[in-house]
């Protein structure tokens, strides 16, 4: 099993080859692969992997958990370019520092465990068969490289899962003419009915111009031709220029939502190059303590979904999981997910445009606070906007979650700036969605204020089943709870009027058979299973402000054993029962017009 799936699905080209599969792998725990020559061809690396499994990954083929600081990938290619074209080596993801070698030569380093990086490496290429050597850098000693979940020891326990080292995303090569568009953004302006392009090009030859071509379900809105004065260039398209489309600029007519995930489609041409992409027009926003979605209040019923597979680790074993996750999650009556100290594969968020589901994007969290902690982090989340951009589906970007990473948020000015400083890092890179600053507690600058409550009693606890309720009645009352003996904001800053939701709540654990693990909140049965998701979700219904919630989790992920379903997908309930739980409230908010 190999992923084959075409890895950047909002820039497509028609020529590249994947480079998934086989590889020649070594562990390197005495780093000696550069002086033995591997970068070369030398030398015995004596294991073969599966790309793009990480080694401690089932489908790797090797599945060894014991942690390796450094690890080497080789494998020849041939690819076929003409005398004036560009080869571009892909990589979807490396975690965490990678040293890129063609024909013995470095080409590349890149530092960041969840994002892409790309060259060109046409200037290495012989006519033949090519050399590509991967040394990956994954030092578990270091506390500033931003883990999330992963875990620093040989085995996963309690909240954190198994380590990912080495590639885990596709590796692929792209044939391109002399001069390309090195990318495009989409910025829809929702109430002009208007979309903004930004395009990118690798040089700016003389007479360059772009052509645009953009569709709606196979009917053309807008075409048009911009010369290049500039390899960054940006213009403006009106997409209600004709009748048609002005007429039926509304909720349901051409907007993108989890319910309507309508899609434009884009063809972008300069010179002898072609790209296909695709955006949706929406709009995110926030007014009188609710979030609005294309001016209209949207209630969000989120799940948390950490991103892990039990064979694959953080890879999806085939591009079809990332959607089946997603058509199960629709199915129990989710509308989106906030995906946990992970930055999903781009097909996720393929099919979360495509499907209709809301994305809450977040990254890993390095363990400790500190410069190189912070250098990283910004890091990130620039090539993380960069990567992500196009994608309708996200709706909010959680740079910081629970404090993990500013373990003194609460009183340290310096770690308080780090915040603020994301904060402002990321709306100045997009001003089309929302940001949770501090997801759980002792947060800062924000959009929305968010609240992780686990405290919502079982069977025989009347009394803390009560109290989640009081807890919930008022603004205050959530103001003055203490999750996990924290404050919702931190010294010197206050609620502002933002939405509230309760973005981490439930845990309830059932566990068919004799599986071990644990949960926040065990039950015996199915029934009882049922009995506790309907409480904690009326409760959470009867709150008047609330505007959405996360439920955790989607899935058992290894020993943690609260998801709605087991680790391989298996419902642990009908789905149309936790579906009609999940409908007995805020319907009519998707449809109802803004007060």
């Amino acid at each position: 099993m190999s992923r084959e799936d075409y890895p950047r699905p909002d820039l497509v080209r028609k020529q590249w080859q994947n480079l998934n599969g086989k590889w020649a792998f070594a562990f390197d725990d005495a780093r000696q692969g550069l002086s033995l020559g591997w970068q070369r061809g030398e030398g015995d690396m004596n294991q073969t992997i599966n790309v793009p499994f990480a080694y401690q990954a089932k489908l790797s083929g090797i599945g060894d958990r014991t942690p390796h600081d450094h690890v080497w990938y080789r494998r020849h290619f041939t690819v076929d370019h003409g005398e004036d074209e560009r080869v571009l080596l892909h990589f979807g993801a490396v975690d965490y520092a990678a040293s890129v070698f063609v024909n013995g030569q470095m080409v590349i380093q890149h530092e960041s465990g969840e994002t892409p990086f790309q060259v060109d490496v046409t200037a290495y290429l012989t006519g033949g068969q090519n050399l590509l050597a991967v040394l990956a850098d994954d030092p578990h000693a270091d506390e500033t490289i931003p883990r999330g979940k992963q875990t620093w020891e040989e085995r996963p326990r309690s909240i954190w899962y198994t380590n990912t080292t080495g590639i885990w995303q596709t590796v692929w090569l792209e044939v391109v003419p002399a001069t390309y568009l090195t990318g495009v953004r989409f910025t829809p302006q929702y109430d002009q009915g208007a979309v903004t392009i930004d395009a990118a090009l690798n040089q700016l030859p003389e007479q360059a111009a772009i052509e645009y071509r953009i569709t709606f379900k196979g009917e053309l809105v807008a075409e048009g031709r911009v010369t290049a004065t500039a390899r960054h260039m940006q213009w403006g398209v009106d997409l209600l220029q004709n009748h048609i489309f002005r007429s039926n600029f509304h909720w349901a007519g051409w907007s993108w939502t989890p319910e309507h995930p309508n899609l434009f489609e884009v063809a972008l041409t300069v010179g002898k190059d072609s790209v296909a992409s695709y955006f949706g027009m929406r709009k995110l926003s926030t007014a009188h303590g609710m979030v609005y979605l294309n001016n209209r209040p949207y209630y969000q019923k989120l799940v948390l979904d950490q991103g892990y597979w039990p064979d694959g680790g953080l890879t999806a074993p085939t591009d079809e999981a990332f959607k089946k996750d997603i058509m199960l999650a629709k199915a129990m009556g989710f509308n989106g997910c906030r995906k946990h100290q992970k930055v999903e594969d781009p097909r996720f968020l393929y099919w979360a445009d495509h499907l209709g589901y809301l994305v809450w994007g977040e990254c890993a969290s390095a363990p400790v606070f500190n410069h190189d902690a912070v250098r990283r982090s910004m890091h990130e989340w620039d090539e993380i906007i960069a990567r992500d951009y196009n994608h309708p589906s996200i709706a909010v970007w959680t740079p910081l979650n629970e404090s993990w990473g500013v373990p003194n948020i609460q009183f340290d000015r310096q770690q308080q700036h780090f915040a603020q400083a994301l904060y402002h890092e990321i709306h100045s890179l997009d001003q089309t969605r929302l940001v949770s600053g501090n997801d759980g507690w002792s947060q800062v600058e924000t959009d929305l204020c968010t609240i992780h409550d686990y405290g919502h009693g079982e069977d025989d606890e009347p009394e803390a089943q009560a109290a989640f309720r009081q807890r919930l009645a008022t603004p205050d009352n959530l103001l003055a709870a203490m999750p996990s003996d924290k404050r919702i904001f931190a010294d010197g800053f206050s609620w502002q009027g933002q939405p509230m939701l309760l973005t981490e709540c439930g845990g309830v654990s059932f566990e068919p058979g004799d599986a071990g693990g644990w949960g926040y909140t065990v039950v015996s049965s199915p029934q009882a299973y049922l009995k506790a998701l309907e409480r904690i979700v009326s409760a959470i219904y009867a709150s008047p402000v609330l505007w959405g919630f996360c439920y955790t989790q989607l899935t058992d992920v290894e020993q943690e054993m609260n998801g709605l379903l087991t680790f391989d997908r298996a419902p642990k309930v009908a789905a149309a029962e936790i579906k009609k739980i999940l409908d007995a409230y805020h319907p009519e908010s998707v449809v109802s017009p803004a007060k």
